[in-house]
């Protein structure tokens, strides 16, 4: 197997799971070289840890300066495991990168992490449970879980979650070519050692703008205090579109400190609004994991609609090109706007697990 060499700490994540599926060593060297403070972040090294428990065999070296990293992979385990996210990073940042590896494991994952619930930073895990799970059912993995036990916050956190994800032979091919129309609105407004009252005036100012649009708007409010609220005080909100189709393209909004919460709630609308507008079955926040869980799939053609390429997308491209030779054909749609991606799988395989 021939060693992927990266420079630079872009794609992280999507490096080490990619070459942990195609079972290829991995060398990243320059990881802010040129930085104040160079070498790998407390975060990134708690993701080498968090892979390591997931893994059995695996081989991490890191350099004197954090600034070259070598992994040799192992076999993806599973199992039952706890991990410490810390303050850095949120819980979903750590969860989005493991999701990938999660259906090829031997055995079916149970996670139990505690950390950020919500920042500024990364996707919630309201979106996680809402956007991201029903993703990876669209491509066979269906049953998984996600269950939020304690809330936390930045900057302290103190959250605490558990997650859970079944095993599959192999994935399904997608064909999420047609977006539909918007027919409601679902979200959480949820606030931590504070009064319930900002969770309600969050709700008030999100529907004031949506319910011009749409009649059917649920926003329900999500209050935590005492132990199951973390350290720190805050509040947010997540939106969730659900077109005709069944797609599903959500946002969020963390308050700054100081924020009144009906800035918080209009906020939240508009950027729902600016999702919808630039179209495509998948948001901009899924559309990595769903390029990547593309090349993953079957030796079949699967297809996507996106309103536009983000550049973590156009990452993961040049990713799947280089761990898996899958080569994506790109065709911008001008009547709607929007991209139609489509390519022929890998064919990954979980060989642990017993065809029925």
């Amino acid at each position: 197997m021939s060693t992927m060499k990266f420079k630079g700490c872009n794609n992280f994540r999507q490096r080490l799971v990619c070459a942990t599926l195609s079972g290829r060593p991995l060398v990243i060297t320059h990881i802010r070289s040129e930085e104040e403070e160079p070498g790998l972040r407390d975060f990134e090294g708690g993701f080498l840890r968090l892979l390591e428990r997931l893994t059995n065999g695996c081989q991490v070296e890191i350099n004197e300066t954090g600034t070259v990293l070598r992994y040799i992979p192992g076999i993806i385990i599973g199992g039952r495991h706890e991990h410490d996210c810390g303050s850095a990073r949120s819980i979903s940042w750590f969860l989005e990168g493991i999701l990938p590896l999660a259906v090829f494991a031997k055995q079916p994952l149970h996670l139990s992490l505690s950390g950020l619930t919500n920042d500024r930073l990364d996707v919630s895990v309201d979106n996680v449970k809402a956007v991201i799970l029903p993703l990876l059912a669209y491509f066979g993995a269906e049953g998984a879980t996600l269950n939020v036990k304690k809330r936390g916050l930045p900057p302290s956190g103190g959250g605490h979650v558990e997650f859970s994800c079944p095993i599959v032979r192999e994935l399904r091919p997608c064909n999420l070519v047609d977006a539909g129309l918007i027919k409601r609105v679902r979200g959480v407004a949820y606030c931590a050692k504070i009064s319930p009252q900002f969770a309600n005036r969050v709700v008030t100012s999100a529907r004031g703008l949506l319910n011009h649009l749409l009649p059917d708007v649920y926003v329900h409010t999500d209050h935590y205090k005492g132990l199951a609220g973390g350290h720190s005080p805050g509040f947010g909100l997540t939106l969730v579109a659900e077109s005709t189709t069944g797609c599903l393209l959500a946002v969020d909004v963390h308050a700054k400190e100081g924020a009144l919460p009906e800035d918080v709630g209009e906020r939240g609308s508009a950027l729902l609004l600016e999702e919808v507008r630039r179209g495509g079955c998948v948001d901009s926040v899924g559309q990595a994991l769903v390029l990547l869980l593309m090349a993953l799939g079957p030796e079949d053609v699967s297809k996507v609609r996106i309103g536009q390429l983000t550049m973590h997308g156009i990452q993961t491209l040049r990713l799947a090109r280089e761990a898996f030779g899958v080569t994506f054909k790109i065709r911008a749609d001008t009547e709607t706007g929007t991209v139609l991606l489509s390519c022929l799988g890998s064919g990954v395989r979980n060989f642990s697990k017993k065809v029925t």
